[in-house]
C-alpha cells in the first residue's frame, strides 16, 4: 500500500462526503479509492469512516486521523513547491468569489496579509451572494456555503465548519420574550433567510431526539446584508450562521438562545471549476483562508 495515495484518497473522501466524488477528484476509479481506504483501516486496526443517511462520515478515530493527515499532505506539497523554487511567492492573477457578507467579516481584512507575502500576485475579488458560474466569470476558487454542494461535478473541499444559532437583538428579547424551546419560535416574528426558498423549516436535535420547528414570519430575506438590517433594527429573530453575526455576537449587539439544542453545521467550501486542476496560486489561496478560519475559531 502506497501510504501517501491511501492517506490522499481518505483525506479526499472526508472532504467530498464520498468514495465516487474523491475517485473523480483522483481521476481513478471508485473501486481504486474504496480499497485505498479499506487497506488504510486494516493497516491502523481502526474503522475510519461510517455510512450515514447523509454520506459518509469519519468516525471519532478517524476525525483524529484526518487533521494530521490533512496536515501531513499540505506540508508534504509544501515541500514539493518549495523545492522546485515556488516557495519564494506567487505571480500573475487570482480571481476568487465569496458571498458578501461572509467575505466582508472574514476574508476581505486579511487578505491584505495574503497580498504582502505574495507581492507579485494581483487578485480580483467578485462579491456575490448568488453562484456564480465558475467557468464563464473565469473564477479560480469560489468560497461557497452549505451542508452539501448541489452541483456534484464541481470539484471541493471542506475547508472550515460553523453553528447554525437562534439570536435576536436584546431589544427584542426584551420585547417579544425568549424562547426557552424550539417549540415557542413559532410564536415569534421570524426574519427568514431565503436562500434557494429554504431558511423556515429546520431541524433541533438533542440527547437523541429530534424536533421539527416551522419559522413563522411575514420577511423573507434572500441575502445575508439584509437580514442583519432587519434583526440588528430589532424587529425579529432568525436562525442563520455564527459566522452572518460574529461581530455582534462578540460584542453582545445580539444574543443567542436555546444553546443546549444542537441544529446542523455549515460548512465552507472551496471550490474550483468542473474538470479543472488546482493551481498553485488557488492551492495557495485555499490554505490560507483555512488559516484564517482556524485563528478565528481557536479565538472564540
Amino acid at each position: 500500500m502506497d501510504r501517501l495515495a491511501a492517506m490522499e484518497a481518505f483525506v479526499l473522501v472526508v472532504d467530498s462526503g464520498s468514495f465516487s466524488a474523491a475517485a473523480r477528484r483522483l481521476d481513478v476509479g471508485q473501486p481504486a479509492v474504496s480499497k485505498l481506504v479499506a487497506q488504510l483501516e486494516e493497516r491502523l486496526g481502526v474503522k475510519l469512516l461510517v455510512r450515514t443517511t447523509h454520506g459518509l462520515t469519519a468516525t471519532e478515530a478517524g476525525l483524529n486521523y484526518y487533521e494530521r493527515a490533512r496536515r501531513s499532505l499540505q506540508e508534504a506539497e509544501e515541500a514539493e513547491l518549495a523545492a522546485r523554487g515556488a516557495g519564494s511567492g506567487l505571480s500573475g492573477k487570482l480571481r476568487v468569489t465569496a458571498a458578501v457578507t461572509f467575505a466582508r467579516f472574514h476574508l476581505m481584512p486579511r487578505l491584505p496579509e495574503f497580498l504582502a507575502r505574495h507581492p507579485e500576485l494581483e487578485m480580483d475579488v467578485v462579491l456575490s451572494d448568488r453562484n456564480v458560474d465558475l467557468v464563464q466569470e473565469g473564477i479560480d476558487v469560489a468560497l461557497r456555503m452549505g451542508q452539501r454542494l448541489a452541483d456534484s461535478s464541481l470539484t471541493a473541499r471542506r475547508i472550515a465548519s460553523t453553528r447554525h444559532a437562534v439570536l435576536a437583538t436584546p431589544a427584542y428579547f426584551a420585547r417579544a420574550g425568549e424562547p426557552k424551546a424550539p417549540g415557542e419560535l413559532a410564536a415569534h416574528e421570524a426574519v427568514i433567510y431565503a436562500v434557494g426558498g429554504a431558511g423556515a423549516l429546520w431541524t433541533f436535535r438533542r440527547d437523541g431526539a429530534e424536533l421539527e420547528v416551522t419559522l413563522k414570519g411575514r420577511l423573507r430575506v434572500s441575502a445575508a446584508e439584509g437580514v442583519r438590517a432587519v434583526v440588528l433594527a430589532d424587529a425579529g429573530l432568525t436562525i442563520v450562521s455564527e459566522w452572518m453575526f460574529a461581530p455582534e455576537i462578540a460584542d453582545g449587539t445580539v444574543k443567542t438562545v436555546l444553546p443546549d439544542w444542537e441544529l446542523p453545521p455549515i460548512d465552507l467550501w472551496a471550490v474550483l471549476p468542473a474538470g479543472r486542476s488546482a493551481t498553485t496560486k488557488a492551492q495557495t489561496f485555499v490554505s490560507f483562508v483555512e488559516e484564517v478560519m482556524r485563528r478565528a475559531k481557536e479565538m472564540t
